[in-house]
Parts: structure tokens; C-alpha cells; sequence
């Protein structure tokens, strides 16, 4: 039984949804889901009752789930009793993130482990004005940011990091999904399933103005909410597209979905670390030299 298994256990018990709890622990929906079946294997009782509509705990988890939690506070005052005896609080790296990472994330997180063992890496998910204005105070050290407007914010630094590809997702038995990449006007006659823009506007903007380029307006389908949400819609093979990034398309393993690359120099959002000006330390100059160059 790992730590991670209860924590990821822990998070769904309280969202009550796969996906929202993804969204708080930032990794992918797969990989939680994946976990929480290890730990009912090693434990051999069902802890979630999962159906198409919802999720519940079953009575083996509505059980578990108080000592769930009373072994991660265990955890936790095992990890502070080792600082109080070394004499010194662990320092603490609080970082702003966004979801689609991936891989990335992942690699961020494995170098501060093997380089700055010592370092605890916070991870904070918030909107972007609150994330941006939170490294404008200092109670964030650092934050990535998708297409920022640093004169929105000319108190801060934007340090380039990436160009973050998107795919179309599209029923997997949808002619389209038969080709090995797709362009805006293939989409033309299909729905198209977003965020609302107030959400989003970076992404929204992007694809209708790739759309518009092709030279149509999409047909809008039911408004988007949660990744987990828009998939399901679209595996059950209603003709519909969306956008998915890349590195969140890796992850997922949904056979009723296709996830293909635009053609040509395709679609792609920027993303950029904020971060104050003056700030200095080993762990913001660790992360400054993972972004690519």
C-alpha cells in the first residue's frame, strides 16, 4: 500500500468525481483511476461504486476512508517530527500550475527531487489573475502561464518555456478519425464542443479563429465542462470535436476516442513561468533551467 494510493483515494472520496479529483491532484484521470484499483486489489473490497452518472463509496469505503486519512496526517507528522529534529523547517517551493503538463510536470518534479532533495515542491492550482497576483505578493515563487499578457501584469517576469500543442479529439469511428491528421475545414460540418470563453480565452479564441481561417464558423455543440465530461460525450459517438492538449491526449486510453494532429503547422498555445524580478533562489534557478531553450 503506497502513500500516493491513499492520497488519490482521499481526493476522489471528497470530490466524488474522477476527473475534479485529477484536476486537484494535477496528473491525468487515468493514473488516479489506475491507483485506486491497485489499492482495491491489495485490499480486496470495492472502495468506489462507479457508474456512467456517478461515484460513491460503497460501505468498504466509507470505512476506510477515516483511517485513509488518519495515515497521511501520520505521514505528515513523521515528516515534521525529521525537520523539528534537524532544527530547521524543510524550505518550500510554491508553484503555480496548469492542467496539461504532463510529462513535465513529472520531469520538474523528479529533478527538485534528485537535485534539491531538500526542497518541498507545493503545487497551486488557481485562475490566472489570482495565480499571477499570488506571484506578484510572494505567496507564490513561481507559475506557468498558457498565452500570458505580461501587460496585464508589468510587475512580473515571463520567462518562454513552450509551445503547447493541441489535438483534435473526435469519436473514434467518425470517418476523420481514419486520417493520420485533420485540418480546420474537415471540421467544418462537425459540432464543436468548448468551454465557455470566460473560461478560457486563450484556447477559445485560438480555435475559432483557426476555424474562421478555414474559412467557416463551427456548429457549437453543448458547452464543455470537465475534460472526463467532454470525452465520455464524445466516445459515446455523437459526431463532435474538441481540442485536447497533447500532453493530456497521451494519457488518456479511451478506445472510443481518436486523437489526431492538425495538419500543417497545426494549433499551439504558449506557455510561459512568471516570476518576480527580483526573485532568487536555488530551486527558482533549477526550475528556470529545465525550460527549454
Amino acid at each position: 500500500m503506497e502513500l500516493r494510493q491513499l492520497r488519490y483515494f482521499v481526493t476522489v472520496a471528497e470530490e466524488l468525481h474522477f476527473g475534479r479529483a485529477a484536476q486537484r491532484l494535477h496528473i491525468a484521470q487515468p493514473a488516479v483511476s489506475q491507483q485506486v484499483r491497485r489499492l482495491e486489489r491489495e485490499l480486496n473490497v470495492s472502495l468506489l461504486d462507479r457508474s456512467p452518472r456517478r461515484v460513491r463509496l460503497t460501505e468498504a469505503g466509507l470505512r476506510f476512508l477515516p483511517a485513509a486519512r488518519e495515515a497521511l496526517a501520520a505521514a505528515e507528522r513523521a515528516r515534521a517530527a525529521v525537520s523539528d529534529l534537524a532544527g530547521t523547517a524543510a524550505p518550500i517551493f510554491r508553484l503555480g500550475t496548469i492542467t496539461g503538463l504532463g510529462e513535465r510536470l513529472d520531469a520538474v518534479l523528479d529533478a527538485f527531487a534528485d537535485r534539491l532533495p531538500g526542497v518541498q515542491v507545493e503545487l497551486v492550482a488557481l485562475p490566472v489573475r489570482e495565480r499571477l497576483a499570488r506571484v506578484a505578493d510572494g505567496r507564490l515563487d513561481a507559475a506557468f502561464v498558457r498565452s500570458p499578457s505580461p501587460t496585464d501584469s508589468p510587475d512580473l517576469e515571463f520567462v518562454a518555456a513552450w509551445q503547447d500543442p493541441l489535438v483534435v479529439a473526435l469519436p473514434a469511428k467518425h470517418p476523420l478519425a481514419a486520417q493520420d491528421s485533420i485540418h480546420p475545414a474537415e471540421l467544418a460540418t462537425v459540432p464543436l464542443r468548448l468551454t465557455e470563453r470566460r473560461n478560457h480565452p486563450a484556447l477559445v479564441d485560438l480555435v475559432l479563429n483557426a476555424c474562421q481561417r478555414a474559412g467557416f464558423e463551427p456548429i457549437p455543440a453543448t458547452t464543455s465542462t470537465t475534460l472526463q465530461d467532454t470525452l465520455a460525450a464524445i466516445g459515446s459517438g455523437s459526431p463532435m470535436w474538441t481540442v485536447v492538449y497533447a500532453a493530456n491526449a497521451a494519457q488518456v486510453h479511451n478506445p472510443r476516442v481518436a486523437f489526431r494532429p492538425f495538419t500543417g503547422d497545426g494549433l499551439a498555445l504558449p506557455i510561459a513561468l512568471a516570476a518576480r524580478p527580483d526573485a532568487a533562489s536555488p530551486s527558482l534557478t533549477l526550475l528556470l533551467s529545465l525550460l527549454p531553450r
